[in-house]
């Protein structure tokens, strides 16, 4: 039923695939898709669909809407309540996700500079004659260079995110 939906709709208001699919910032063949049933859009892009197709997703989906009917309104309501639930709990999740891994980047920037400064560069009073040991050597000393000059701004940028994180919205 959307996929015929969205083709009727499409039509009736003079626009074609190709058209579409730049308005929604997609391929053609993803509208192809939805039209023939092969795949449907996602929650966020159902509602960008519905807009430029000037209809409400309601339409989209084959539901209609009687406005004189007020119990009809509540379930609605009660739809979009759940569906905006669940986008909060998707985005709560991904800025959670994000969080941890931010966390998870400091603490082991941390550990880093703890073993660097444990190690207390080391290798430069190792014997250079011995091939390996300056590979080793050179790969080590360059590893601290980098990692000195570039992990306190790595760190400095992941507490901004991190408290940016935990911002009420």
């Amino acid at each position: 039923m959307l996929s015929d939906n969205i083709k009727r709709i499409r039509k009736s208001k003079g626009l074609s695939q190709e058209e579409l699919a730049i308005k929604l910032n997609v391929v053609r063949q993803t509208v192809s898709k939805w039209e023939n049933g092969l795949s449907v859009p996602d929650s966020d892009m159902l509602i960008t669909l519905a807009d430029e197709l000037d209809t409400s997703v309601n339409v989209l989906l084959g539901e209609t809407v009687t406005e004189s009917m007020t119990d009809d309104l509540k379930v609605i309501s009660k739809k979009l309540e759940v569906i905006n639930l669940q986008l909060a709990k998707r985005n709560m999740v991904k800025i959670k996700t994000i969080r941890l891994i931010l966390i998870a980047l400091c603490a082991f920037i941390v550990l880093v500079f703890i073993a660097l400064t444990i190690m207390q560069s080391s290798y430069l009073r190792w014997n250079y004659n011995n091939p390996e040991l300056a590979v080793a050597g050179t790969i080590l000393h360059g590893f601290e260079f980098v990692f000195v000059r570039l992990a306190p701004l790595v760190f400095i940028a992941s507490v901004i995110g991190i408290a940016i994180t935990y911002k009420k919205r």
